[in-house]
Order: structure tokens, then C-alpha cells, then sequence
């Protein structure tokens, strides 16, 4: 079945033709601790055939081989923590025999790299996302997007003509059960993981939707509680995306892009879902058109990332000395995020938007401008997933992805696993999502509005800030 492509961190990518580049990762199928995919029986008895073919042996034991190698060797911190890496690769091995199929290896590989406890190390089955040559539109959605509020998993956005929105769902709905998969049970799968609460919110709503969503033209059943405690059972069917994608970069699929440009009274509102290239000159125009708004507000809710350029070069629109956004610690050496300033930078209010699902680069564009005194952050501690990676793929046709480089803000905080703490914390409920309300936007406006009535013009005093 063709999974959706959802949510996304920071990647380094060097591809077949030698690209390079920050880039998003798509949907992740499971979690480097607790996996929420296992073999199937028909994948058991395929691989059974296919771990007799000649070579089988040999390409799952190469496979392996690159995978812990590949950390070993670039791995950012030589002492990988007090984690003896050698004895986690012995140990791992010796389980190679039992291994009968490709799942079962990409089961064990994804357990090995689980004992890093760090973001940005995953194995990706083939066939997890588009694949050289296939149309974006292979990509099916039921058209829904999902947060884990408390222990529920909630609907937050539900897509304008979808078959979700056709069954009568709306934000605020829980989603209990799909296709016959007991959510409850898939969430305390993960409550035994390991990884900052934020995060594990963020890749439990990504293998959520990895089960709603899939292959165009096929049906998916789905049981939710509505806004009158109704429990309710629909099927959906899974339509194609469409819409816009972005250019395949490397190794690196295309991924669905998003972008919205508006004022909010005098106020600029800008919204986008990734940071990719295909995206960039469009900000820059926005940001541009609205040079003469007292207050330009980034809404980077659900940003997962993307290329990683594109913060410092944006950062650059809106600052007037030149300054850093931060610096990333490889194995070999430092590299500085460096801001140059831009001819006629904004020089207004700057606020940005982020939640959990905020991730990576957008990490670093908001704790950034954050530390440097430009932005003021608002919404609720993001992802804390912010490791520059690699994205290569394996002998097995997977893609593997591992972390080389460390990153800290110019104050020298770390972002993996704390996250951005907004300097105004407003949490998402669903009674808010019911009355059709974003209590975030609300509360990014009212301090707009405040500021403006304490400061006047903020443009004639700080004349673009930052540092």
C-alpha cells in the first residue's frame, strides 16, 4: 500500500546525482523505539521464499553492515554518548540468522538505531514513498490531519472537498479506531518509547495517518466520536492528493506543497508547510509585499523542515547586521549558519506560530530569531528534532537516514530533544477546535495589538533587530 507522505525532519541529503541540501522527511512508518509495523503473514511467507533465493543472505548481511558502519563513521559525537557502539553492533548480529525476511531486517535495524536516542535515524521500507519516475498522484488521503491532545487523537484539519469532509467530519472529532486498528491501544505502543513527550506526539499523529491515508481508489474504514459524544462509523476513500509538489532532490521524493499569503487587518500572514525550494521565492515575495505591515506573522504549525539554507536565507529578510542563526557540530569540524542581511529588511514586529509538529528547520528559523531578539514565539513546545542528516539508500532498495551533525542556537542551546519553548505558551484544545476557534492566532494577534498600542511603530526604533 502506498503510504502518505506526512510530516518530515531535518535532512542532509547527498543523492545519486550528487545533490546537496536540507531537506524534509516524509511520513515515518515507525518509531525508532517501538515500531508500529510488523510483518504480515503474506509478507512472512513471501520473504520465506525470498530469504531462500541465492544472495538473500548476503544482501541482508551487507545491508547491516552499511547501516552500522555508516554510524560508526559519522556518527557527530565519537563517544556516542557512552554508548559502546561496537557491542551494539556484535549484539544486533548475532540475530542476523533469524532473520527470514526484509521486514524482519528493517524491524532489526530500526531497534539498533533506536539505542542512539536521537531524532533523524530511520529505515524506510521501499515503497514508502514515491519512487523514481511515479507520479505525485500516487499519493491518496482521506483528507484529514490529526494531533494527539491528551490521550485522543483529535481532528485539526479536515481538506476542503475530501471524502472526510463529504462523511461529515469536522475539527475536534476523536478518532477511535481505522481500519479495525484500535488507536488507544497503537498510542500506548508508544507511551513505552523513549523520546521527548513532543516528539513522540508528533510520530504517533504521523502513524495515524499513515493508516488513514494510502493508495487512490481504495477505502478505509473509520470510527470517531463527533461533537455530541456520537460514536459514529464511516467508510472514506482514499482520493489523490493533487495539488502541488516539489521537485525530487536526490534521493529525496517530492513532497505536497502549501502556501498562503494574506493580511489580517494591517497585519501579514504567512503560512507555508515545508521549507523547499520550490516554495522560496514566494515567501520572499510576501515578505516583500508586506514591507509596510506593522506586524509580519510566519505560521509554522506542522512545518516539519525542510532545506536548511532557506532559514538563514529568510532570517536575512528580516535582519539588518549580519548575524548566525546557529552553528551545526560535525565530526570534523563547526559549521555556522551565517545571516546576511538582505537589501531593505523588514523592520517590523515578527511573530511566529509553532506547535509540536514543528520540526527541524523551522526549529531553527524560530529559535533563531527567537534568541537574537527579532521573533517572538507563540503556540506550544515544537518537535526538538533538529539533526542535520543523510539520506542514502540501501543495497536493499530502503533509505536509510542518520544524523552527522549536532546543532545549537547562537547561545549554544540545544534543540533535539527540548524543542523551541515559545515565550507565550497556548495549547490546543479540542472545545476550541469544535467552535471552530485557533485560541494561537487569537493570542498572536492580540499581542500584536498590544505591542502596537504600547510601542507605536517598533520599525523607527529597532530598524530590523537581530543580535
Amino acid at each position: 500500500m502506498r503510504r502518505s507522505l506526512l510530516g518530515g525532519l531535518l535532512l542532509f541529503v547527498i543523492g545519486a546525482s550528487g545533490a546537496r541540501g536540507w531537506v524534509p522527511l516524509g511520513q515515518v512508518r515507525a518509531s525508532a523505539a517501538v515500531p508500529v509495523w510488523s510483518p504480515t503473514t503474506s509478507e512472512k511467507q513471501e520473504g520465506a521464499v525470498a530469504a531462500g533465493a541465492h544472495g538473500a543472505r548476503e544482501l541482508y548481511q551487507r545491508t547491516f553492515e552499511i547501516v552500522w558502519g555508516r554510524v560508526k563513521e559519522k556518527y557527530y559525537d565519537p563517544t556516542f554518548g557512552g554508548l559502546d557502539w561496537d557491542a551494539v553492533g556484535r549484539r544486533y548480529k548475532a540475530r542476523l540468522g533469524a532473520i527470514r525476511t526484509e521486514s524482519e531486517l528493517y524491524a532489526l535495524l530500526q531497534q539498533m538505531l533506536g539505542e542512539l536516542r536521537r531524532s533523524h535515524f530511520h529505515i524506510y521500507p521501499p515503497g514508502t514513498f514515491l519512487e523514481e519516475g511515479e507520479p505525485p498522484e500516487r499519493a491518496g488521503t482521506v483528507g484529514l490531519d490529526v494531533r494527539i491532545l491528551g490521550r485522543q487523537v483529535v481532528v485539526t484539519r479536515v481538506r476542503a472537498g475530501s471524502s472526510a469532509e463529504r462523511a461529515g467530519l469536522r475539527p475536534g472529532f476523536v478518532v477511535r479506531r481505522v481500519g479495525g486498528r484500535d488507536l488507544n491501544r497503537l498510542l500506548r505502543q508508544f507511551s513505552r518509547g523513549w523520546e521527548p513527550p513532543a516528539r513522540r506526539r508528533m510520530r504517533m499523529a504521523a502513524a495515524v495517518l499513515a493508516l488513514l491515508d494510502g493508495e487512490p481508489g481504495t477505502r478505509v474504514r473509520v470510527q470517531y466520536v463527533d461533537d455530541r459524544s456520537r460514536l459514529r462509523d464511516v467508510e472514506l476513500q482514499r482520493e489523490r492528493r493533487g495539488g502541488e509538489w516539489s521537485e525530487r532532490f536526490g534521493n529525496f521524493p517530492p513532497m505536497p506543497m502549501e502556501f498562503e499569503a494574506k493580511r489580517l487587518g494591517d497585519i501579514g500572514y504567512i503560512r507555508f508547510n515545508v521549507f523547499v525550494v520550490g516554495l522560496m521565492e514566494r515567501i520572499r515575495a510576501a515578505i516583500r509585499e508586506f514591507a509596510a505591515a506593522p506586524a509580519l506573522l510566519f505560521d509554522l504549525r506542522g512545518n516539519p523542515g525542510g532545506i536548511g539554507g532557506m532559514a538563514a536565507g529568510l532570517a536575512g529578510m528580516l535582519c539588518e547586521r549580519p548575524t548566525s542563526l546557529g552553528t551545526m557540530t560535525l565530526r570534523s569540524g563547526h559549521v555556522n549558519l551565517a545571516v546576511f542581511p538582505q537589501p531593505n529588511p523588514y523592520a517590523g514586529i515578527v511573530v511566529i506560530l509553532i506547535d509540536e509538529h514543528t520540526a527541524s528547520t523551522a526549529e531553527i528559523f524560530a529559535a533563531g530569531l527567537q534568541e537574537l531578539g527579532r521573533a517572538l514565539i507563540i503556540g506550544e513546545r515544537s518537535a526538538g528534532a533538529a539533526l542535520p542528516s543523510l539520506l542514502e539508500r540501501l543495497p536493499t532498495g530502503a533509505l536509510f537516514q542518520y544524523a552527522i551533525a549536532d546543532f545549537q542556537t547562537p547561545r549554544g542551546t540545544l534543540i533535539e530533544g527540548r524543542g523551541v519553548i515559545p515565550n507565550i505558551k497556548v495549547p490546543l484544545t479540542r472545545r476550541a477546535l469544535l467552535e471552530g476557534r485557533d485560541p494561537q492566532l487569537e493570542v498572536a494577534l492580540r499581542e500584536i495589538a498590544r505591542r502596537l498600542q504600547q510601542y507605536g511603530d517598533v520599525r523607527r526604533v529597532q530598524k530590523g533587530g537581530c543580535g
